[in-house]
This record gives C-alpha cells, sequence and structure tokens, in this order.
C-alpha cells in the first residue's frame, strides 16, 4: 500500500464531523472502535511527519481506540516506537497496530489490567526489555459511566471510575519515571468536564479535575530533570466512549451543542500531543490544552 494511502475508517476524503449520528449504543466499557457507525476518523492524510520524535520511544495506555489510537499513529508519522497498554479490545488493538507498522514504526501492544498495580510494573518492565528507554508517556485510559442522579449513584461505580481513572496515572507514572531522562514528556489526558462539572458524569468529572491537579504538581516536581508534564482536555469526541456511555438516542445529536455545531473526530487532536511529547514543546510544562469545538472554560 501507498504509505501516503490515509486510514479514516471511512471510504471518503477528510471531512467534516456530520452533525448527526446514528443511534447506537454498546453495552460494555471501553467500548469498541470497530462496532461504531461510522468509525472514527484516526488519520490526516495532510499530516505528514518531520521527524520530531525520531527514534523516541512512546508509552501510550489506552493506545488501542480513540484519541489514543489517533495519537499513536501520528507518533508513528513522526518517527516515534511504541508500547501501546490497553485492556481486552484486541480487534481494535491490532488494527492499531497495523496502520502504526504501516508508517514505519515499531509497535508492541500489552493487554492487561492497569488498575493492578503489578501489572503496571509489568508494562514498563517489558518497555524497558525492548527499548532500554521511555521518552514518552501518555496517559489515556479511562470509563465514563452515566448516572443522572448524584444521591443514587453507587459506591461501587464510583471506585471503579476513580480506580480506572486516576489511580493507573499515579501507578504507571511512578514505574516510569526512573528511566525517563532530561528532554523526555509526560501527557495526560483530561476533559472538558473537569472544569464545567458535567452533572450526569459527577465521578467521571472529579476523577478529570484529578488529573489537571495530577498534572500541575507533577510539573513542578519534574521540572528540575527536564521532564516536562502537560494535559489535554478534549470536549466532545468521536470515540468508543460516547455509544458506551449515553443511550442510543442522545448520540444522534452528539457534539452538535458546542460553538462549532460538531463532534470533533480523534484525528483533530493528535497534533496537540505531538507539540507536547516534540521539542517543540519544549517551554511548555504543568499546561492543560483544551481542545473543544469552542466550548466556555476557565482555566
Amino acid at each position: 500500500m501507498d504509505n501516503n494511502q490515509p486510514f479514516y475508517g471511512v471510504d471518503t476524503e477528510c471531512k467534516e464531523t456530520p452533525w448527526t449520528f446514528p443511534p447506537q449504543h454498546q453495552d460494555r466499557q471501553p467500548g469498541m472502535e470497530y462496532e461504531m457507525v461510522p468509525l472514527p476518523i484516526f488519520d490526516n492524510p495532510k499530516y505528514v511527519g518531520t521527524g520530531k520524535l525520531k527514534d523516541k520511544v512512546a508509552l501510550i495506555t489506552g493506545g488501542d481506540s480513540g484519541i489514543g489510537r489517533a495519537v499513536a499513529v501520528a507518533f508513528a508519522k513522526e518517527g516515534a516506537n511504541l508500547v501501546i497498554a490497553y485492556y481486552d479490545e484486541e480487534y481494535d488493538a491490532q488494527e492499531t497496530k497495523r496502520v502504526v507498522e504501516h508508517y514505519g514504526a515499531t509497535c508492541h501492544l500489552i493487554a492487561g489490567d492497569l488498575r493492578n498495580i503489578d501489572h503496571c510494573q509489568y508494562v514498563i518492565d517489558q518497555t524497558i526489555k525492548l527499548y532500554g528507554k521511555i521518552d514518552i508517556l501518555i496517559n489515556n485510559l479511562g470509563v465514563q459511566i452515566r448516572h443522572v442522579d448524584f444521591e443514587t449513584i453507587s459506591d461501587e461505580q464510583i471506585q471503579l471510575t476513580f480506580n480506572v481513572n486516576i489511580l493507573p496515572f499515579f501507578y504507571i507514572t511512578k514505574r516510569a519515571l526512573p528511566h525517563m531522562n532530561s528532554g523526555a514528556s509526560i501527557v495526560n489526558t483530561t476533559s472538558v468536564a473537569a472544569y464545567i462539572g458535567n452533572p450526569d458524569f459527577f465521578d467521571y468529572s472529579s476523577t478529570k479535575g484529578a488529573i489537571v491537579s495530577f498534572t500541575r504538581a507533577l510539573a513542578r516536581k519534574t521540572v528540575d530533570r527536564g521532564i516536562r508534564v502537560n494535559a489535554v482536555a478534549p470536549g466532545p469526541f468521536w470515540t468508543p466512549l460516547q455509544p458506551s456511555s449515553f443511550p442510543a438516542d442522545m448520540i444522534k445529536t452528539f457534539g452538535s451543542n458546542v460553538p462549532m455545531k460538531r463532534a470533533g473526530q480523534p484525528y483533530e487532536l493528535a497534533p496537540v500531543y505531538v507539540l507536547l511529547a516534540s521539542d517543540d514543546g519544549s517551554y511548555i510544562t504543568g499546561a492543560t490544552f483544551h481542545v473543544n469545538g469552542g466550548m466556555m472554560t476557565t482555566t
């Protein structure tokens, strides 16, 4: 296949996301990208890498689909080699590996539950065994469970959301840092929900706020070592998290309530991660970048 041939998930030119989606729902989290209609657009044919991450090693959690897949593809175009840690979405993970390798990068997949501290250590150990270093860490895993009534949200759901959305950031980062040198970069995926406080996602919004504070504190702690730490706060993006979080009828107009009147596609986020992971972002640390189609936020 021609190396300039893009991968979309849809057989069209790269165009604006439609304002509406077919009603759909997936019963499990994390959701499956291959089941979505239309498939998310994770690769921009107009994005041509210039070697910004040449020979860098990037570890991406939740890199099998959605935002993580788009970031992995952009990193591959920029010359990075990848380790992708994911839960159990084997079909999606294999597709991501196929595309990454198509663009000339190596890609090692590690399935497992990052709520497990021993597994986090295994991910780091395997990365070092393969590559001997970690230059870029992307903390990107998460769940989002809708519950409109705060008083009846279960304690089990609260614990699950915190156990997935923030604790693995601590576990994996703590174990990665000894293998990261000056010039390395950590990028954490938070959400616009951390700033607006989504009333249908109490626990999710809380964990995303925790990620912002985690980012700021860690940036100050690692600055003297030359390691930069930043975050990206997406708004409504068309990823597997959406059909696995919302009722089918709410998907139809997903993203239409922002000023740009549409949901974002994952490829539209990837260049921000490239900026923060590369020397282009050499004077940026402790920051959160908002990519949300114009939603009002307070930073």
